[in-house]
């Protein structure tokens, strides 16, 4: 299978790392949204990465639900088959992924949009549903277990990116997070090769 994405999202992270937890070889290919959007835009009409094409070419989309299909290719490596381990897995990713939504919404007004036209507003309610989102993961980080599962794969896609796009604000205001990406990435040295990079 091919996976079609940027080394720098934190979103194609979060399916490269879970790939690799559910020990499956994708081919990636990187392609840059703003210089090929038909190449994209052929898979994807959101032209919106990442993009998993099947083996049968079938493009699948978005992330998760690229990490479910591998989930479900593998017998449920990511996604815990308990009702209640199921729950917390997905909301447990959809806090991260939520997070990622808003950061790099903030991100994206302050690089596309002109000074005089940026809504600070805006920004500062996207900036605070991330932190709300982060002060979340924070207290409910003891509950993540030792297996890797896609709560672990969001969260190290997340903060991985957070130390690429906003470096310090893990170390500043969720220390425990940062010292939670630190040691994951210490104990996975293959899932730290796919974080969100240049």
């Amino acid at each position: 299978m091919r996976l079609i994405g940027s080394t720098a999202s934190p979103f194609v992270a979060k399916v490269r790392m879970a790939a690799l937890v559910c020990d499956l070889e994708l081919d990636f290919e990187v392609i840059d949204v703003n210089a090929q959007p038909d190449a994209l835009l052929s898979l994807n009409p959101l032209g919106k990465i990442p993009v998993l094409v099947t083996e049968t070419g079938t493009p699948v989309f978005d992330s998760t639900v690229i990490c479910e299909l591998l989930d479900r290719i593998t017998g449920n490596a990511l996604l815990p088959q308990t009702l209640e381990g199921f729950a917390q897995t997905r909301t447990f990713e959809a806090a991260a992924s939520g997070v990622m939504d808003a950061l790099i919404l903030c991100l994206y007004e302050e690089r596309y949009r002109p000074e005089e036209k940026r809504h600070s507003g805006w920004v500062g309610r996207q900036m605070a549903k991330a932190d709300r989102g982060l002060d979340w993961l924070d207290r409910h980080l003891d509950e993540l277990g030792a297996q890797p599962t896609l709560a672990h794969c969001a969260l190290a896609a997340l903060l991985g990116w957070m130390e690429l796009r906003f470096a310090g604000k893990a170390e500043r205001e969720h220390p425990r997070l940062a010292e939670w990406r630190d040691r994951f990435f210490d104990g996975h040295p293959r899932l730290k090769d796919v974080k969100p990079h240049l």
